[in-house]
């Protein structure tokens, strides 16, 4: 048997202003820049304001786009943008450029070798084969059929390993290893042959395992030598760099390129003073032809001119709810940032990590009445430049922890904590998880030992056992 029945459902229904701002949010200022661009671009009714331009009796006249109401039927006017004066001269600011692309480097050296097309290609790939950090860790069968089957280069594994060995010997030192003690063996021989050099080079081609495993003893004997010499060795080795590839960054995008902090706070007269500099709306304007055919269309009662006007008219709805949410942008942005520099004030004088206080993206929902949804929009991918460094703006956000006060101290402070802990110990008899424990307390922190083990990883401070130095 059917039964029929009324329900009623609440939905909420976002509108095109809502929409466009929620994605503009979420754009970092270099992007928004490109942006506003390809709006320009698509946009046949808008031009960009010429500053100072001379303006002739017979253009239309100049409104504000607030000005402008839905029902207009046929408005006649230019559109112009409220938050930036012509007048004042845009702003200039920094740029942060990273270094060149990891990849591309080695491409570049692979270039002045002497190689057959053929030897290039197998090259060519390896390199794209390697990892982050340099290495290559993938077995060469796989290189090798990779080659064949995705490049359609018949190789083999002769060949491949003969192509790495010349990817070895180029810029930085290491790159191209397939493991840590390659890694390192192949940094070390480019060292000047002193005796400390030739035992950090026999420790790391027959005694490796004993070595990252901290077993001093085992290696003086088995070598026949002191520990003033272990310690010289050891020395050598330490200066080694274990991840090349980390020497170059291979973020080699424009975004990547470049980062521009999309707020400045400056401390003058011991007060924080936070802007936007980059921050600027370009001053719209409805096209002299579009407009022109507005105009005649409102005194013209034939089809194809309404049907014009009414395509100019949806353009300019579009137009006014880009500018309108980029307005809403800029005070969303401004909003949120002023209510870190608030909640972090102590943190900002001076930047002190210990004056970080816990902050979760609540408790800046709260102080601004965003959503949390906006907050981590707002947060994701922005960076702010302070007279002690530019950080993202998510490195302010951390949870916390009470101490044996009953105060709520943040995550990054207990962490500075431990690794202050950690430098000061006695480095041939290494502090423990319990003892860290018992150190922290002494500090005033109340965490527990896998808190400690927790922050320990997270820090890439090894166990005891592998801190043990002679």
């Amino acid at each position: 048997m059917l039964k029929q029945g009324l329900e009623l459902k609440q939905q909420q229904k976002l509108s095109p202003l809502q929409i466009q701002t929620i994605k503009l949010i979420e754009l970092p200022v270099q992007e928004l820049e490109q942006r506003i661009r390809k709006e320009l671009e698509e946009n046949p009714v808008l031009d960009e304001d010429v500053p100072n331009e001379k303006e002739d009796d017979e253009a239309p006249r100049e409104v504000s786009l607030s000005e402008y109401k839905e029902d207009d039927a046929i408005p006649s006017y230019r559109l112009r943008s409220d938050n930036y004066n012509s007048k004042d001269e845009r702003p200039q600011y920094n740029t942060f450029s990273v270094k060149e692309s990891f990849t591309q480097s080695l491409q570049e050296q692979l270039g002045y070798r002497n190689l057959t097309e053929h030897q290039y290609a197998v090259a060519s790939f390896l390199i794209g084969s390697l990892d982050d950090d340099g290495y290559l860790r993938r077995s060469i069968d796989s290189v090798v059929d990779d080659l064949s089957f995705r490049a359609n280069v018949e190789t083999d594994e002769q060949e491949v390993l003969d192509m790495l060995k010349v990817i070895q010997e180029f810029d930085p030192a290491g790159v191209g290893a397939r493991d840590l003690r390659e890694c390192l063996l192949l940094q070390i021989r480019h060292c000047r042959r002193t005796p400390e050099v030739e035992n950090a080079t026999k420790i790391l081609s027959n005694y490796f395992n004993e070595f990252t495993n901290k077993h001093f003893q085992k290696i003086m004997a088995r070598m026949n030598i002191s520990e003033d010499e272990l310690k010289a060795a050891m020395a050598k080795i330490l200066k080694l760099n274990p991840s090349p590839g980390g020497q170059i960054d291979d973020s080699y995008t424009d975004q990547a390129q470049q980062i521009v902090p999309d707020f400045l706070l400056e401390y003058k007269d011991g007060e924080l003073k936070l802007s936007m500099p980059r921050f600027s709306v370009p001053e719209l304007r409805v096209n002299r032809k579009y407009a022109d055919l507005l105009i005649e269309a409102a005194n013209s009662s034939e089809r194809e001119k309404k049907e014009a006007a009414a395509f100019v008219k949806k353009k300019l709805d579009s137009a006014k709810w880009f500018v309108e949410a980029i307005k809403q942008r800029h005070n969303t942005l401004s909003s949120t940032m002023q209510a870190i520099v608030d909640y972090q004030h102590d943190y900002f004088i001076d930047g002190d990590e210990t004056h970080l206080k816990p902050m979760v993206l609540k408790d800046i929902a709260e102080k601004t009445g965003f959503d949390i949804s906006t907050i981590s929009r707002v947060v994701n991918s922005k960076y702010i430049e302070t007279h002690f460094g530019i950080y993202s703006l998510k490195y302010f956000f951390s949870e916390g922890l009470e101490n044996q006060e009953g105060e709520e101290v943040s995550t990054r402070e207990l962490k500075k904590a431990l690794q202050e802990c950690v430098d000061t110990e006695n480095k041939r008899k290494p502090l423990t998880d319990d003892e860290l424990v018992e150190k922290m307390t002494a500090k005033g922190y109340k965490v527990a030992r896998r808190t400690i083990a927790k922050y320990r990883d997270q820090l890439g401070i090894p166990k005891a056992r592998l801190r043990k130095e002679l």
